[in-house]
């Protein structure tokens, strides 16, 4: 090989290193690029699905493409309108929300808060079809694939939560401003809940109860209630006006002593002031403190007349209507006695004075427990007075049977049924038993008046009258026996003189009791004290002639027997009593002139006879003023004792309590 082609051989060795080294070079530039491309790579096969779906509307037939845009266009238009509304909700949160916006300017609050209400129901109403129609669109790209399903997926589940919107539309802003207005409904009623004080008995009663809360804080109170009953507060409105009302009337409650409500005494005699006082206090709770509560109810619930009658329906049970009911109850339950009777008559009138207000008050359905313990305590009144009433007379006539007062005094009974039969037909009673009476008998289907009322007491009166003779012979001592029907007459005339009864019985039925008292008065003295004078008379006396010794005998004899039978007289007489003073002091002066002078003269006349002897003390045994004096204490009443009797069946025991009606009205207590 010669020098040329070595020197070509080495050129081309040389040329092909140098293409080899440039290959390799451009290799490791490549690899390096590729390093450099791979990260990129990712990144564009990431994006390529987003690409795609971007693309995807390009790559759908323009037709289609076409029809979808009217169909986006009428839904996207009502969720443009419900995403207006919420920009306007949130702009009213500065004037709803603010410390005092209420209280300060409530009609400008209530403005701004009905703007709030009708957007609330602008997007309650929208809110869901708005995301109704979204989804049909979101459905119909779906179908026609002309979107990325997935991101179709996830727009549709959060539509589907949309079609169902909650009451929290507005972020809790509603809710919050109806917070407010019941915090400003709550301060209104406790600002102008003062308790209200009862008036002295026999103030004048005004024509018009004012509801005690300015007409402003009603008219308040008015709008608010209005706002939170459309907005489905209506329990918790009743709730805070009861709670506020019902303090004020437990307040109005508190001050007037209501204890005696809750621990009535069973016995109808000491249970008489408390009737009395039950009587001005449930017309006060009625007629002012219920009346002011009703008039506020009415003003404040207005249109709401459902809502107001609960309300009004639970004040009143704050107000103890039913204890008072209760208490009435209570006393028609008491012990049965006349004294009874007379307890549930004034019961019975203070109900019937408030019977318009009561049905006024309490008329509605949400009163009905208070209706229905009414009429059964009315019931009861009524049943309970008639029954004592007409089982006067068999209780009167029962008394024959039980023997007079040993000390010949009037007979409890008789002091009683003269002032009770008065006591019923004075005008406090008289009017209302009457009423009680007709009632009864309506319920019979019978018909009654005031002049059968009269007879009935008058047929009481006579059957105690009816019972003088049979006590009278039940003395074992006539003269006993006649100052009995002295007293018991006299009694009678004097006691039933002036009187309303007295009057009924008439004229000639009082003169024949007087007549009765004088011939009784004169039987006793001539019987008893009468039969006494004779012992000091002057027959005997004619043996004076015979001698002065004989004489002096005889006196001692005279005195000795007058003094035996006068010491007796005191005795027995000593125990008897004559109850009224004028007829006692009567029949005392009659026994002094029937004694005294006689007594007197005989021992002006024979006294020294005997008084010249040194034991002259065992025959003038009283001096004349002595005996006087002796005489005039005589028939002495003891203390009274007072007291009503209790009354059982026709066809039991006495009991022992009526018995003591049959002792003297001056017993011994």
């Amino acid at each position: 090989m010669d020098q040329d082609d070595d020197e070509r051989a080495v050129a081309s060795l040389a040329a092909a290193r140098r293409t080899l080294r440039g290959g390799l070079e451009k290799s490791r530039a490549l690899g390096q690029a590729l390093a450099r491309t791979g990260p990129r790579l990712e990144e564009i096969q990431s994006a390529l699905p987003a690409l795609e779906a971007a693309v995807r509307p390009i790559r759908a037939p323009r037709g289609e493409l076409t029809a979808a845009g009217p169909h986006i266009d009428r839904a996207v238009g009502p969720a443009a309108a419900v995403l207006k509304v919420f920009d306007a909700v949130h702009g009213l949160e500065p004037p709803l929300l603010a410390d005092g916006a209420a209280a300060g300017d409530l009609p400008g609050y209530l403005a701004v808060l009905a703007r709030l209400e009708e957007a609330h129901r602008f997007l309650s109403d929208n809110c869901g079809l708005a995301a109704q129609w979204l989804a049909d669109i979101v459905e119909y790209l779906g179908d026609r694939d002309l979107a990325d399903p997935r991101f179709l997926a996830d727009l549709g589940a959060t539509l589907e939560d949309l079609k169902t919107p909650s009451g929290d539309l507005d972020g809790g802003l509603l809710a919050a401003a109806l917070d407010i207005l019941e915090a400003e409904f709550r301060r209104l009623l406790s600002d102008h809940s003062a308790p209200l004080a009862m008036q002295q008995p026999g103030a004048a009663t005004p024509s018009a109860v004012p509801t005690r809360v300015p007409a402003a804080a009603v008219q308040k109170l008015c709008l608010i209630l209005d706002r939170l009953v459309a907005n489905g507060r209506q329990e918790r409105c009743v709730s805070t006006y009861v709670d506020a009302r019902g303090a004020v009337v437990s307040a109005s409650l508190h001050a007037l002593g209501l204890e005696y409500l809750h621990d009535p005494s069973a016995d109808a005699q000491a249970l008489g002031p408390a009737v009395e006082r039950w009587g001005q206090h449930l017309q006060f709770v009625v007629r002012r403190l219920l009346e002011s509560e009703r008039q506020l109810c009415v003003k404040v619930f207005g249109k709401h007349k459902d809502c107001g009658a609960a309300c009004f329906a639970e004040v009143a049970s704050r107000a103890g209507v039913l204890d008072f009911l209760s208490f009435g109850r209570a006393v028609a339950d008491a012990k049965k006695d006349p004294i009874k009777l007379l307890r549930l008559l004034e019961v019975f009138d203070s109900l019937n004075k408030l019977r318009l207000d009561f049905n006024r008050l309490f008329g509605g359905k949400a009163c009905a427990e208070i209706q229905s313990q009414t009429r059964d305590l009315v019931k009861l009144v009524v049943d309970g007075s008639v029954e004592i009433f007409e089982e006067l007379i068999v209780q009167v006539e029962l008394q024959r049977r039980m023997p007079p007062p040993v000390d010949g005094g009037v007979p409890r009974l008789v002091s009683f049924i003269v002032e009770y039969c008065n006591q019923l037909l004075d005008e406090k009673y008289r009017p209302v038993l009457g009423q009680v009476l007709t009632i009864h008998r309506s319920w019979r289907k019978e018909v009654f008046n005031d002049r059968m009322l009269v007879d009935l007491v008058l047929n009481i009166v006579k059957a105690l009258e009816a019972n003088f003779d049979v006590w009278s012979k039940a003395y074992h001592n006539a003269i006993l026996s006649y100052l009995f029907m002295m007293n018991t007459h006299w009694h009678f005339f004097k006691n039933l003189k002036a009187t309303k009864l007295g009057e009924i019985l008439g004229d000639v039925w009082l003169r024949e009791h007087e007549q009765y008292k004088d011939y009784y008065l004169t039987m006793f003295i001539r019987e008893s004290w009468g039969a006494l004078s004779p012992l000091l008379n002057r027959e005997g006396l004619i043996l004076f002639s015979k001698g002065r010794a004989t004489a002096r005998d005889l006196v001692k004899q005279r005195l000795k027997t007058f003094n035996s039978s006068f010491d007796e007289m005191i005795c027995t007489q000593s125990s008897w009593v004559i109850p009224d003073k004028d007829l006692r002091e009567k029949t005392c002066d009659l026994v002094v002139q029937t004694i005294v002078p006689s007594y007197r003269s005989y021992m002006q006349n024979y006294g020294p006879l005997v008084e010249q002897e040194g034991n002259a003390g065992r025959y003038v045994k009283y001096t004349v003023d002595g005996l006087e004096k002796m005489l005039r204490a005589l028939f002495m009443p003891r203390p009274r004792r007072a007291g009503s009797f209790q009354m059982k069946h026709s066809s039991g025991k006495i009991t022992s309590a009526m018995t003591g009606l049959h002792r003297s009205a001056s017993a011994v207590k």
